[in-house]
């Protein structure tokens, strides 16, 4: 048995040690619109007006420490965007507020680049390619891949993009 073909992840909430230096990252920073908030304990934040896509909040994590290199948890989370010139532009919004990339890759279905958040949570920026795009084997069987991302040209689609 498998799931329903349009089940979809509806949200993540982030245990955070600080609300208003998570809120920087992910509303000034990243950009997504602050929708609610329990005073200093958490906010609901999202695209497009829907309720939430993240949560973040201190109810388990005020003042706490981000989890240590190779424990489980969270690895990223990923935030999908429309176009290439969309993730452009994103990627020159990080970039611009001093935020450290830790990678960034071509897997033939996808263009990412890998950041953190103030907590350490893993955060991805990508761009879905059409499916049609999507390198298959001769069997019909996905063959992702994991190459180096042109960073300039996609930044150079960003600032075409903002200059429009």
């Amino acid at each position: 048995m498998s799931i329903h073909p349009e089940a979809r992840i509806g949200h993540v909430h982030l245990k955070v040690a600080d609300l208003d230096r998570a809120l920087h990252f992910w509303r000034d920073v990243i950009g997504l619109e602050e929708q609610a908030r329990m005073g200093n304990r958490a906010a609901f934040l999202s695209a497009g007006g829907y309720h939430h896509h993240i949560a973040l909040n201190t109810w388990d994590s005020a003042g706490g420490e981000p989890p240590p290199r190779g424990s489980t948890g969270l690895y990223h989370v990923a935030l999908v965007y429309p176009d290439r010139a969309a993730l452009g532009v994103a990627l020159l919004k990080v970039l611009q507020a001093g935020v450290e990339l830790e990678g960034a890759s071509d897997h033939g279905v996808s263009e990412a680049v890998y950041l953190r958040d103030p907590d350490g949570n893993g955060v991805e920026l990508y761009r879905d390619r059409p499916r049609i795009e999507w390198p298959r084997d001769p069997e019909g069987n996905l063959r992702m891949t994991n190459r180096p991302l042109d960073l300039q040209a996609l930044l150079a689609e960003g600032a075409a993009a903002e200059a429009a």
